[in-house]
Parts: C-alpha cells; sequence; structure tokens
C-alpha cells in the first residue's frame, strides 16, 4: 500500500498491533508530569491513537481523553477496550483536521504516529485546538536496530523481506528535525529504555502488526515467516527473547 494510504494502512493488522504492540514506559508520564507540568486535569487529545494504547496510558493516570483516529477498524478496536470509560472518546479525524473545537484540549499527545502526519498542516492544527498555555508531546518506541544477535538478525530480516521497510523507516524525524518542528517553542526532549519480552507467537504478532511486513499470499510472507522461526530459535533464552526499544519524546508549545 502506498505510503500515501498511511491512515489505511493498518486496517487487516488490528488483531496483531492489539495483542502485539507495545505500551510505553511509565517514565515516560512521569516525564512530562515532572518536566513539562502536565497534570491530571489537562484534557488530552491523543491525535493517531490507533487502538488506543497511548489514551489508556492517560486515562490510568486520570485525564480526559480524547482519540483521534482515521482508521475505523483502529478507531473500533480503541472503542471496544476503552470505552466504558466516562473521560474517553473517540472521534474520526485525522491530524490536520482534528473536528475538535478550537482551544479545547492541554495536550496534543501524538504516539507512534507523527511520521504518517503532514508536519505543516498537524502544526496548524494542533496551534488552533491547544488551549493557551498548552502543550505538544510526540514520541515514539525506536526499535534497537543491533546490539545482540536478535536485534541484527531483525533488522536483516526486515530489510530482506519487508514490502517498503526502508520507506518507511526513513519517515522517522531525527533530533534536529523534531527540534526544528516545535521552534521557538521547544521545551525539551527525553530517551526512556523499554521492552518486550517475547515468546514465538507474540514475536510473529509483532511482525505482522507491522504495516511493511508481507501478509499471506505475497511471495514475502512464508519465507519471511520460516526466517523469523530460525532467527528466534537461534537466540531464544527460556522460551524468550528480549524486543528492545529507545523511547524518545519530545515536548514543547506549538508556534
Amino acid at each position: 500500500m502506498p505510503i500515501s494510504d498511511a491512515t489505511q494502512r493498518f486496517t487487516d493488522r488490528v488483531a496483531d498491533y492489539v495483542r502485539y504492540r507495545p505500551d510505553y514506559p511509565p517514565a515516560l508520564l512521569a516525564w512530562l508530569r515532572d518536566e513539562q507540568g502536565v497534570t491530571p486535569d489537562w484534557t488530552v487529545a491523543d491525535v493517531g491513537a490507533g487502538t488506543g494504547i497511548s489514551s489508556k496510558m492517560f486515562l490510568d493516570a486520570g485525564h480526559r481523553v480524547i482519540a483521534v483516529e482515521p482508521n475505523a477498524a483502529m478507531r473500533a478496536a480503541a472503542l471496544e477496550w476503552l470505552g466504558d470509560n466516562a473521560r474517553f472518546r473517540a472521534v474520526d479525524g485525522r491530524a490536520d483536521a482534528t473536528g475538535l473545537p478550537g482551544a479545547s484540549v492541554e495536550l496534543v499527545a501524538v504516539a507512534q504516529a507523527f511520521h504518517w502526519f503532514d508536519p505543516e498542516a498537524a502544526r496548524a492544527e494542533f496551534r488552533r485546538i491547544l488551549k493557551p498555555g498548552g502543550l505538544a508531546a510526540i514520541w515514539w518506541n525506536s526499535r534497537r536496530l543491533a546490539g545482540t544477535p536478535f536485534l541484527s538478525g531483525y533488522e536483516a530480516l526486515l530489510l530482506r523481506y519487508g514490502i517498503d521497510y526502508t520507506s518507511v523507516a526513513e519517515r522517522y524525524a531525527d533530533d534536529a528535525r523534531m527540534r526544528a518542528w516545535f521552534g521557538e517553542g521547544f521545551r525539551g526532549a527525553a530517551c526512556f529504555p523499554h521492552g518486550q519480552k517475547l515468546d514465538f507467537e507474540a514475536l510473529r504478532g509483532r511482525l505482522l502488526s507491522s504495516s511493511y511486513a508481507p501478509k499471506v499470499g505475497h511471495p514475502n510472507h512464508a519465507p519471511m515467516l520460516r526466517a523469523l522461526r530460525e532467527l528466534f530459535d537461534a537466540c531464544a533464552r527460556h522460551g524468550t527473547i528480549d524486543f528492545d526499544y529507545d523511547t524518545r519524546v519530545f515536548a514543547g508549545k506549538v508556534p
């Protein structure tokens, strides 16, 4: 699927996404609270909320959360998971057209989704919906590409079998681009270690939740899964592997 169709890339991967995608480290929320002054009375617009992983984090901390998600299947999964919480609602919207009223939220949160946005259009929309003094926080789990035989082998597997893996990977912004996006509004950045301990079923689901993993019927699908099994068998200890990330976060006002 072309990069331009980003809102639909995960439609048929929702089940794996719900079960196997990582959450975010508690240190992230502590940093937003202690270093950026985010408090539980702030209303959060979780833009590109997906299945609600980041929304759940804010709900557990006492926030009111509006999940903004254009993909109907992912939005339905978030509602099924979190819809019983009176402080949660989900809306059909995009980063450049959230559908939210102007000056209506104190925090715009973007988790694992900013690389799909038009940065300039998103900035204009975030500025519109933020209350005076409000902040944007943008973060993602950055998978470590090396450091263990498994991590190096997994990266090689994606380079060999992934459909458009390189194109997607190149969309993630580096520190300089994120600081430039915030401009004079930049308030801070941090990086926290995070990870998952996965058995083979979970590792397989984690891989298949990725938009660049070839699906059943694609010539790369079966060879990819065979290579994954071989990699797991070579690297697993006590039936699991460590899938390591660095969670990178950037925060500031939106000029």
